[in-house]
């Protein structure tokens, strides 16, 4: 009777962990169904959340580049009227902006901005805003410049030279051994690709903000007379201008130049000048302390319309209008004429204004450069030399 009764335990007991290993099983296998295969997501969120740590690590590019980042503060003696008609139209009118009698009034205006150090042996480019202020007449012997370096070190620095058209400057400290960051090619960027801006927006030093490629190719936008800007949604505010723009693999693929916004602050739209043409217009300036550009001429353009088109024999409205130009440009002395329809240069279809001036400025000075026209309905093309 015992042994019936102790084979009688063993026997439940057995059962009991029969039932719990395959209860377990079930248990962990409908845990395994859920996590490969959620529950369809509602068309409001997405499909699949990001998992912890899925977002790339720049700490290592923020590392190389922010000590090649200067904060550069510049003051500027600048001379305003001295008049006290100086705002008066009626005084104006009649004589101008001229204020002899009572003399020039001194004064001093500062600004901030960051740099980039684009050799080691102190070279920093920068905004030509970030130099001259918001003067736009001003003589670069009354502009003191200081350079901050990322160790503390605060020095002197020289005005190599200036563009205005590009809205960059160049600057040169004399030290050596400075920490620089590698030149990337603007022209392989991606819209949506990571880039880092650093710089020091309202004097806070080496601040590294995240963000994509939101555009590229930006002009017509009115903040300078090249336009071909990187568009990003990175943090640019106030003192992030004459920054970098640095790629996913560390390199300068951009200079920091302005934002668009109502507020004066960061609202997702800054734009920076591509690498590109930053470094061309740096190795000008290196050079020859000026941008040595192409030119046709003086040459007024206009948007082609579909009315516009239609009155001058275009197919379509491809292309740009010649309005009023002067007779001694290298452009009409090869042949173009007011209300030819410039549709190629070089044989690249022209789009728009803009980038029919970028292409001129940069052609090789003293080549010369096939412009294909419509003129009363029929195609042609122009040899036009490219001048300085």
């Amino acid at each position: 009777m015992t042994a019936r009764r102790l084979l009688l335990s063993l026997l439940l007991v057995a059962c009991g962990v029969v039932a719990g290993v395959i209860l377990t099983g079930k248990l962990r296998q409908s845990d395994e169904v859920r996590a490969q295969a959620p529950a369809p997501a509602s068309p409001a969120t997405p499909a699949r959340s990001l998992a912890p740590g899925a977002l790339p690590d720049f700490s290592g590019v923020a590392e190389r580049a922010v000590p090649a980042v200067a904060n550069i503060s510049s003051t500027q003696v600048v001379r305003r009227p001295n008049s006290p008609f100086a705002n008066d139209p009626f005084f104006r009118y009649f004589f101008g902006d001229q204020d002899d009698a009572f003399g020039p009034r001194r004064g001093v205006e500062s600004s901030l901005g960051s740099g980039v150090i684009i050799s080691g042996d102190g070279y920093i480019l920068t905004n030509n805003h970030v130099v001259t202020g918001e003067q736009t007449r001003i003589s670069l012997r009354d502009i003191d410049i200081t350079a901050t370096l990322s160790d503390k070190r605060e020095m002197p620095a020289r005005v190599v030279g200036v563009d205005p058209v590009t809205d960059l400057a160049l600057l040169k400290i004399n030290v050596r051994s400075l920490p620089t960051v590698q030149w990337g090619d603007s022209s392989k960027l991606k819209v949506a690709e990571w880039v880092l801006a650093i710089g020091n927006p309202f004097q806070l030093n080496e601040t590294v903000t995240l963000g994509i490629v939101s555009a590229v190719n930006r002009n017509n936008i009115g903040l300078a007379q090249y336009e071909d800007f990187i568009q990003t949604d990175a943090a640019i505010n106030p003192g992030n201008s004459g920054g970098a723009l640095i790629n996913s693999r560390g390199e300068l693929v951009g200079i920091n130049t302005a934002i668009f916004s109502q507020s004066g602050g960061y609202q997702g739209i800054g734009f920076a000048v591509p690498s590109n043409l930053a470094r061309k217009v740096a190795a000008d300036l290196q050079q020859y302390g000026a941008v040595r550009r192409g030119s046709i001429g003086q040459i007024a353009i206009a948007q082609l319309t579909t009315q516009l088109a239609q009155e001058l024999g275009a197919p379509d409205t491809k292309g740009v209008v010649i309005g009023r130009m002067r007779r001694d440009s290298s452009a009409y002395q090869a042949g173009l004429r007011p209300g030819d329809v410039v549709v190629s240069f070089n044989g690249t279809p022209v789009t728009d204004g803009g980038q029919l001036s970028r292409m001129v400025q940069d052609a090789r000075i003293g080549s010369t450069a096939m412009v294909g026209i419509i003129r009363e309905g029929r195609r042609m093309d122009v040899r036009v030399p490219i001048t300085d």
